[in-house]
């Protein structure tokens, strides 16, 4: 059985708070709830032919152009004055360092494995997100949907992740904290984790890591 010699992480909702919390922030400041913002989104899908925070994921939509679409929907689907130029910066505001998973991520790293961040994110936002984790410090490989033109669950942003990091599929463990993401990691062979709160993951992965190291010997 191969060892497992690196760890691919994803970062909203793992490396930080829960999405569901910068949620409730966004909508609290807005007035906008989660809701209300993915029937605007479907509307505009409807009528482009493209789902439009996939294509922000991807940055073959600029924010600019995803506030200009979303916005008059969204607005049409309140019947009120919708602002979502703030949007990103109120979501990063409130999503907050996972102190404990970070210090596991870099124990990780001093005991000799490979890391790299995989996220869905959005291109204009990476200077605010990478500015809450000690990035470089831990890992060696990030891919950033933004700026790669895929996004998760998407196979080729995975195989992405395993050409820049030097692994093959047998060799790395993918920790996420949304099931479909790691059922598509399953599916190219890597071993994967959902994240559901830090002693669960934790010890999923030690097992993971153990369990390897012995079919190895």
């Amino acid at each position: 059985m191969t060892a497992l010699r690196g760890v691919i992480c994803d970062f909203g909702g793992v490396l930080t708070t829960p999405l569901i919390e910068a949620f409730a922030a966004v909508q609290d400041a807005s007035g906008i709830s989660v809701e209300a913002l993915g029937r605007a989104m479907t509307r505009v899908a409807e009528r482009d032919g493209a789902f439009p925070l996939f294509e922000l994921e991807t940055g073959r939509m600029s924010e600019h152009e995803f506030v200009a679409r979303v916005g008059p929907a969204l607005q049409e689907e309140l019947d009120a004055p919708v602002e979502l130029r703030s949007f990103g910066e109120t979501w990063l505001a409130n999503l907050h360092p996972n102190v404990e998973l970070i210090d596991y991520m870099r124990e990780l790293r001093d005991r000799g494995l490979r890391m790299a961040i995989l996220t869905n994110n959005v291109r204009e936002w990476e200077p605010l997100w990478r500015s809450k984790l000690p990035v470089d410090e831990i890992f060696e490989v990030v891919v950033d949907s933004g700026f790669v033109g895929m996004r998760k669950p998407e196979p080729a942003i995975y195989e992405l992740t395993l050409e820049r990091i030097g692994l093959d599929a047998r060799e790395c463990l993918f920790v996420d904290d949304t099931d479909v993401n790691c059922d598509a990691a399953r599916e190219l062979g890597i071993t994967a984790v959902w994240f559901r709160d830090n002693d669960q993951a934790i010890a999923e992965i030690e097992t993971a890591l153990t369990a390897r190291a012995r079919g190895r010997a």
